[in-house]
């Protein structure tokens, strides 16, 4: 076996080594790679001499573990990772415009969460008796926290 067949073997281990760490969790993928850098290993050490065996063995294991720490920092998720902030904000009831009992229509259809305009006042609602279609009459029966609850009228 050439020294270009073992340093392709050794390194494709590598390859599926940080793959098994990082992205595919179940452990297949890590074994493969495991056993790619094993073989490429004994084949160095059987077609070739033993200090060229040696050297592959030192140098894979050296690499595989720089390799896996560079990969594990922090530092080198950062350039990955997302930096926008989420500027939404949740569904806040302004207890003047809407009051238990309020007549609306649904915006939206309701299955069982949707949109309901009360006068000016566009909101989100949520049914609690099912499914409520687009332009269908309703009513507040409950506000509880951030949430609104409607019926048919």
């Amino acid at each position: 076996m050439s020294i270009a067949l073992i340093i392709t073997l050794i390194v494709l281990g590598i390859i599926c080594v940080i793959l098994e760490v990082l992205i595919l969790p179940g452990g297949i993928v890590g074994l493969i790679g495991f056993l790619m850098m094993a073989g490429g290993v004994a084949a160095a050490y059987a077609t070739q001499s033993p200090l060229v065996g040696n050297i592959v063995l030192s140098s894979t294991l050296t690499v595989s573990t720089v390799l896996i720490v560079l990969a594990l920092r922090s530092k080198t998720w950062r350039k990955l990772a997302l930096k926008t902030n989420i500027d939404s904000k949740m569904n806040t009831i302004d207890e003047d415009k809407l009051t238990l009992g309020m007549e609306g229509e649904a915006v939206s259809r309701l299955a069982p969460m949707g949109k309901g305009k009360f006068g000016s006042e566009i909101t989100e609602v949520s049914s609690s008796i099912g499914f409520i279609d687009v332009g269908a009459s309703i009513v507040i029966t409950k506000i509880q926290g951030n949430k609104v609850y409607v019926k048919l009228k």
